[in-house]
């Protein structure tokens, strides 16, 4: 197999390839355009077509769907993102985006097709054929697109990025969910209920510490700090299909929380019950023993843990989860006037724009107490000395 470099109009170069084929004998020449500025790039790049070609790597762009690119995609994604990260991807590329749009080449990709292709998902997108998407999967299905067709051109298989000719007007609009939460009140109500549980310790920490239900899971003895009455979250349980995981926290910030005295009694009473239980399965439980343990001294998941709050809460008539119980700590702090950068470092968000953005809602009292403030400073300003 040959090839050699040819010149046309300004500056472009193209690579002309033999091919030859074996049933007729005859040869047949592909041309292929270069990204070339000159003679001697477009002749490296033209040698390193041949070898691919040679060798039965080549792909041409302008015959890859879009199905086969976000398969290549997924592929130089999978080692650079954690599981869960890399198991939503998949579950979006090749569930949700290629039967819409995945048999379309990559190069022939339009703003006009995702914008179809998004109708076409709300109004029937689900997998079981029961109605559409939600506008919240649309706009996860357009982030991920969006990414995977950046790539495209990092690596030079599309020259721009259909997404980002799309009108936002041609996005579902994401209407933002309520948060709901318990208040103080409810709050003692639900845990004085649960006390007698396994379920009180999760519930004690979310509610009293804003920890995430993987970070409740990975939480171990060492991790509580009794003389300074603090709590270190430094680890986290992933979930994924595959199994469990045990990484760094959300962000990879280890954070420390100040416990409530109310906290404090009640893991220890945890702690010398789950003593005497490991004490009778002839364990003996340590430092890096897990704090949150079933009754044969294993660890729940994570996503056990959720399942069985949500039906605590559910036979009491509340709507509330474990995650919920993050944000009712949040929203108590809230409502005391505690400075929204104490919140954000106890939730442990990656910035103080995260928590305003989640938690604006909830401040209405510190808006009326900073006016109230300020009027108060103006009129001592304003009285004759």
């Amino acid at each position: 197999m040959k090839g050699h470099v040819r010149k046309r109009g300004k500056g472009n170069w193209y690579a002309i390839i033999d091919r030859p084929n074996p049933v007729i004998g005859k040869r047949r020449q592909k041309w292929q355009k270069l990204k070339a500025k000159g003679k001697r790039e477009a002749q490296i790049e033209c040698a390193r077509l041949v070898s691919q070609m040679s060798d039965g790597t080549f792909v041409d762009s302008k015959r890859v769907t879009v199905r086969q690119f976000l398969e290549t995609w997924l592929a130089f994604k999978k080692p650079n993102v954690s599981p869960r990260s890399y198991q939503r991807y998949e579950e979006l590329a090749l569930k949700n985006i290629a039967p819409l749009l995945g048999e379309i080449t990559l190069t022939q990709l339009r703003a006009e097709h995702i914008s179809q292709a998004y109708a076409k998902a709300i109004e029937s997108g689900r997998r079981n054929g029961k109605g559409g998407l939600s506008p919240r999967t649309i706009h996860h299905m357009h982030r991920v697109l969006r990414q995977a067709l950046a790539q495209a051109m990092k690596w030079d298989k599309l020259i721009k990025n259909p997404c980002d000719m799309l009108a936002k007007n041609d996005r579902p609009k994401i209407e933002k969910k309520s948060v709901v939460t318990l208040d103080p009140a409810a709050t003692m109500k639900m845990l004085s209920a649960a006390r007698e549980s396994r379920l009180f310790v999760p519930m004690l920490l979310g509610s009293m510490c804003g920890v995430r239900r993987g970070e409740i899971a990975a939480l171990v003895w060492d991790d509580v700090r009794w003389d300074q009455e603090q709590l270190t979250v430094r680890n986290s349980i992933e979930q994924t299909k595959s199994g469990c995981r045990e990484k760094e926290t959300k962000g990879s910030k280890c954070r420390t929380i100040a416990m409530p005295s109310l906290l404090i009694e009640d893991l220890k009473t945890w702690r010398v019950r789950q003593a005497q239980e490991f004490l009778r399965l002839g364990m003996r439980p340590d430092g890096n023993t897990r704090i949150i343990t079933k009754a044969d001294g294993s660890s729940p998941t994570p996503q056990s843990l959720t399942d069985m709050v949500s039906k605590f809460m559910k036979r009491r008539g509340l709507s509330v989860r474990l995650h919920g119980l993050r944000h009712s700590h949040a929203s108590h702090l809230l409502a005391e006037n505690v400075h929204p950068k104490i919140v954000q470092e106890r939730l442990g968000h990656y910035s103080i724009a995260i928590t305003m953005d989640i938690y604006s809602h909830l401040m209405p009292n510190m808006q009326a107490d900073a006016a109230a403030k300020v009027d108060a400073a103006l009129r001592a300003a304003k009285k004759p000395s």
